[in-house]
C-alpha cells in the first residue's frame, strides 16, 4: 500500500474518532453545553499530538539517533521545573502564574534560552557521542526533578493547587484561551519545519554528508532546536508532560511507512498521534471509566520500548 494511501487512511480514523469524541450524547437540549467543552478539550489534544510527534521526529534527525526524544533529554521537566520556581517566587496569586498566556511566554522564553545554551556548546564540540548526550539529558532530568521536589515540598498548601496540574498530564482540565492561542505558534513551527524538510532529508544521512551538500548544520541545528523548545512548551503547557509517547509514535511511523522524505513523515506521524492519543483517551473515558490514565499506559509501554531500543543498539 503507498504512502498517501496509509496516510489518507489514518486521517479518515482521525476524523472519525473526532466526531465520535465530540458527538456522544449531543441532544438538542445540551449540544451547547457540551460543545463548549469537549471542542477546546479535542482540540488540545490534537495540537498536543502534533506538537509531541513532530518535535520528537526531527530531534531524532538533528541527533541522527532513533532512541532519543526531547522528552528523554529532560524538556518536560524544565517546564515543570520553572511553573514550580514562579510559585515560589512569586507566589500562586501573581499574573505569571495565573495568567496563562504571560506564563506560557515566560516558561518557553526559558526554556529557549536555557536549551539553545546547552546545544549550542553541544553541537559546537565536534567529538559529539551520542551517549553523551543522553546522559546529559539523564542527570538534567534528575536535577530539575530534584529541585521541582524540594520546592514543592517546602511550598504553601494553598498554593500548591497552582502547580499541581502543571506536574502531571491531565486532559480534563484544559485551559480554553491558551488552546486557541497555542494554535499559531503551532502552525507557524509546523510550516517552518515543512518548509526545511528538503534539508532535514539531507541531514539525516549525518553531518559530514549534509555539510559536503551544502547544508549549514550548525544553523540549521539551532534552528530545529528553537521549534522544538516551543513546541516542548505548547504541548506541555496543553496537557502536561508525557515522557514516552513521542518515541511511541516516531518509532511506530518509520515502522508503517516506507518513505524517508520530512514531508511525508512529519505529515504522518502527526496524524498517527492524534489517532493514538484521542483514541487512547476515548477508550480510558468510555471503557475503563477512568479507572486509569492514558500517561500512566503510555509511560510503562514506553518505557519498556525505550529499554529494548537501548539494549538492541547495544548489541548492534
Amino acid at each position: 500500500m503507498r504512502d498517501s494511501v496509509k496516510v489518507s487512511l489514518l486521517a479518515i480514523v482521525a476524523v472519525l474518532i473526532c466526531a465520535i469524541f465530540i458527538g456522544k450524547g449531543l441532544t438538542a437540549d445540551n449540544y451547547q453545553f457540551f460543545l463548549s467543552r469537549r471542542v477546546p478539550k479535542v482540540l488540545a489534544i490534537m495540537l498536543a499530538a502534533m506538537a509531541i510527534a513532530s518535535s520528537s521526529l526531527v530531534f531524532q534527525t538533528i541527533t541522527n539517533n532513533r532512541i532519543l526524544t526531547p522528552s528523554i533529554l529532560g524538556f518536560d521537566s524544565m517546564y515543570v521545573m520553572i511553573q514550580v520556581m514562579l510559585v515560589v517566587m512569586f507566589g500562586g496569586f501573581s499574573a505569571l502564574v495565573i495568567n496563562s498566556k504571560l506564563n506560557f511566554l515566560l516558561s518557553t522564553a526559558i526554556m529557549t534560552l536555557c536549551a539553545m545554551t546547552l546545544f549550542h556548546f553541544y553541537f559546537q564540540s565536534r567529538q559529539r557521542n551520542i551517549f553523551t548526550l543522553l546522559l546529559i539529558g539523564i542527570v538534567l532530568s534528575s536535577l530539575f526533578n530534584s529541585v521541582t521536589g524540594f520546592f514543592t515540598m517546602i511550598t504553601d498548601p494553598d498554593e500548591f493547587t497552582f502547580i499541581q496540574n502543571s506536574m502531571f498530564a491531565s486532559f480534563n482540565n484544559i485551559n480554553n484561551e491558551l488552546v486557541y492561542w497555542c494554535l499559531v505558534p503551532l502552525l507557524i513551527s509546523g510550516g517552518y519545519l515543512m518548509r526545511i524538510a528538503h534539508k532535514l532529508d539531507v541531514m539525516w544521512l549525518g553531518i559530514d554528508n549534509a555539510k559536503s551538500l551544502g547544508v549549514d548544520t550548525h544553523k540549521l541545528t539551532m534552528q530545529v532546536m528553537f521549534i522544538i523548545t516551543c513546541m516542548v512548551s505548547i504541548s506541555t503547557a496543553l496537557i502536561g508532560p508525557i515522557l514516552f509517547f513521542g518515541l511511541i509514535v516516531v518509532a511506530l511511523t518509520r515502522q508503517l511507512f516506507s518513505g524517508y522524505q520530512h514531508r511525508l513523515l512529519l505529515l504522518a506521524s502527526s496524524v498517527l498521534s492524534v489517532v493514538l492519543l484521542l483514541g487512547g483517551q476515548w477508550v480510558v473515558e468510555n471503557l475503563f471509566d477512568f479507572d486509569t490514565t492514558i500517561s500512566v499506559i503510555i509511560n510503562f509501554l514506553g518505557g519498556g520500548y525505550f529499554l529494548l531500543l537501548l539494549m538492541k543498539n547495544k548489541f548492534d
